[in-house]
């Protein structure tokens, strides 16, 4: 492993405001009224109304908008000039077959000049992120990175994982590749740092030192174990290490250990031991730290069987906080140098921006990106494609991991189009199902009742398309599983008509599961599934293939029969792999409501009745608790113990006492 000193960093800036033109600016110019009515009634679509649109577009910066009959976006773009970009769509020769099929289904567009063709560019990617245009690249699976804090609001800073706005005062450090990187190194600093991760309300509360004081996790600030001197000590020392001095820290500490031992304080050098291997067990584990590297995001891109990967890696202060793995929407026409361009934009639209990006491919706008992103961070921001030496080796690294990573997913990819296959073959579909729904319920004797519906498609479970839902009616008797599949169903499908409308409207989606189930699959056997049928043809929906899965003889797995409208139950053989693939969604559904409920009941469980009494906010409720203990003795206490709680008026009183005793007053 190399290690690095480099110069102590600001951690990189949350990304600044940019003054960009809302959604709302944006301009609708209508064809020319007399072309238009020569047209009829219906209107002009693609080529033509765009050369018609481009008469009346001025020669200046700014994004575009391409809109179909419904009024949805199709595509988002950007221009130095609108007139002369846009002029491009009204001679669609030599262009791409997909891109053709976008301007034949435009129905009208709209625009909004910028000062600039970086606010432009920066305007571009803030819509293509809100918008998700069907034509556009598109980034997915976007979820925020994790940082690590060290707080700075507090006399005794704590430290923990944060996600999120970077609202609160205190030293970030990051961005991490996962959650469970960041509860690692975590995990590692409280050993050698000995930090406290408790929370300040805990801290206050202390009397005596917790179980992370005992095994040497934590210094103990909050009962006097160390004084306040010696652990702004440890809290710079970390600063330091995750700045990038990590030689530093472990020199001193070294040192300090050394001294221990020769003064035959052998328990303190045990300790200093102790820290110095914890530091080392989290460089062990962050791979290579690549040397004159301080603070650079490395992207590389592979492109395979019509699919994109992009490989990030995460570098400050000379470590590598790790890598994800990225397969944004892209149609096959473009370039991995474009499709890496575009999801560059949209990755940092919301993210910090380090001072260093490092590409594999040289990109078309580069200099145009650079200054955007410069823009941005409110300090120099450098975009290259290097071609040799160390920053090289790192694209090249990047690169193989993009490699990797797609193969991975193409080899998933076709064993569930496999499974697929299988499963439209068994249960007489026309093609293989793009959607499966999967509907489970959980309660415990009737209460806390959740249904729970999963969905399944090419790429494995869509977990972005789970949902819950609290079993509200009060004519479903409690205990009912029928009733409650009943409600689910009806108000999934009331809601699904309303927002798509009815099934078979929709165009075929290019990828993903799209709104409408081509299979719907219900736990239970002939009487389940008439009921689910019944709801269903209530709301009008009768060609939704449905079938019910009957547990097996004594409720065996591999022992499920079958049931299908108009054909007899039947089993599958039990080493049939699409009975393993519905046993598998089964198992899933069953996990996703059980967890639901489980999450409820708590909720439930740790509900403190104060919360239902009106004009008891925070503070009343803190300061009710603070003087009698727990929210039981508070429904115990009488008026005049109540008065005498700060902030307790005699109204106020009254009306807490009346909440607990039904004949007051």
């Amino acid at each position: 492993m190399t290690e690095s000193t480099p110069a102590d960093p600001k951690p990189p800036a949350a990304p600044g405001p940019v003054s960009v033109p809302g959604d709302d600016a944006f301009e609708r110019i209508a064809p020319d009224p007399v072309a238009e009515a020569a047209d009829g009634e219906g209107g002009r679509l693609g080529a033509d109304l765009i050369a018609d649109l481009v008469k009346r577009l001025p020669n200046a910066p700014g994004v575009y908008r391409m809109l179909d009959r419904n009024g949805d976006v199709l595509y988002v773009g950007k221009a130095r000039s609108l007139k002369k970009r846009v002029a491009n769509y009204a001679r669609p020769t030599g262009l791409a077959n997909r891109t053709l099929a976008m301007i034949a289904a435009t129905a009208a567009m709209e625009f909004v000049t910028t000062r600039t063709e970086t606010e432009a560019l920066l305007l571009e990617a803030n819509l293509i992120k809100r918008l998700r245009p069907r034509f556009n690249v598109l980034l997915r699976d976007d979820k925020s990175f994790p940082y690590i804090l060290i707080t700075g609001d507090h006399e005794a800073p704590q430290i923990v994982k944060h996600r999120g706005a970077r609202s609160k005062k205190g030293a970030y450090f990051g961005p991490f590749a996962s959650a469970g990187a960041v509860d690692r190194t975590i995990n590692a600093l409280q050993k050698a740092f000995l930090l406290r991760s408790c929370t300040d309300s805990v801290y206050e509360s202390r009397t005596r030192p917790c179980l992370l004081f005992q095994i040497k996790r934590c210094s103990g600030p909050c009962t006097g174990e160390i004084d306040p001197a010696g652990y702004a000590e440890l809290v710079d020392e970390a600063r330091a290490f995750l700045n990038g001095k990590s030689r530093a820290v472990k020199a001193e500490l070294a040192t300090e250990m050394e001294r221990a031992s020769d003064r035959l304080d052998f328990e303190q050098a045990a300790r200093y031991r102790d820290r110095l291997s914890a530091l080392s067990h989290i460089q062990q584990h962050q791979g290579i730290n690549p040397q004159g590297i301080e603070e650079a995001d490395v992207f590389a891109v592979h492109q395979e069987g019509g699919q994109t990967c992009i490989q990030v890696f995460f570098f400050r202060t000379g470590q590598n906080w790790g890598n994800r793995a990225y397969f944004p929407k892209a149609d096959a026409h473009w370039t991995t140098a474009e499709v890496l361009e575009s999801f560059l934009a949209q990755f940092y639209d919301d993210k910090p921006c380090p001072r260093m990006i490092l590409t594999s491919e040289a990109l078309p706008e580069q200099a145009l990106l650079e200054a955007a992103l410069t823009e941005r961070a409110d300090r120099k921001v450098t975009v290259s494609a290097p071609q040799r030496g160390t920053k090289r080796e790192l694209v090249e690294h990047a690169r193989q991991n993009a490699r990797e990573a797609l193969g991975r997913k193409l080899a998933e990819s076709a064993s569930q189009a496999t499974l697929l296959k299988g499963v439209a073959e068994v249960f007489g579909l026309p093609a293989p199902p793009r959607r499966i729904e999967v509907y489970d319920n959980s309660h415990i004797m009737g209460t806390n009742a959740v249904g729970g519906m999963i969905v399944a498609g090419p790429d494995g479970f869509a977990k972005a398309h789970y949902r819950k839902f609290n079993i509200k009616s009060e004519v479903v008797t409690p205990g009912d599983d029928l009733g409650m599949m009943r409600e689910v169903l009806e108000r999934r499908f009331k809601r699904l008509l309303k927002e798509a409308g009815p099934r078979g409207e929709q165009e075929a989606p290019d990828e993903g599961v799209g709104p409408w189930p081509d299979l719907v699959l219900i736990d239970g056997g002939l009487t389940q599934l008439g009921a689910a049928r019944e709801t269903l043809a209530d709301l009008g929906i009768t060609d939704l293939p449905l079938v019910g899965v009957a547990k097996g003889v004594d409720r065996d797995a591999g022992r499920e029969e079958f049931h299908v409208p108009g054909r007899q139950p039947f089993r599958l053989p039990p080493r049939d792999p699409v009975l393993y693939f519905v046993q598998r969604l089964r198992d899933e559904a069953h996990r996703f409501a059980i967890g639901t409920h489980r999450a409820k009941r708590s909720k439930e469980i740790h509900a403190n009745p104060l919360d239902e009494i009106a004009g008891i906010g925070t503070a009343r409720k803190r300061a009710l608790l603070r003087h009698f203990g727990t929210a039981k003795a508070v429904s115990k206490a009488g008026i005049d113990d109540l008065l005498t709680v700060d902030g307790i008026s005699e109204a106020m009183a009254k009306l807490i006492y009346a909440h607990f005793h039904e004949r007051a007053g």
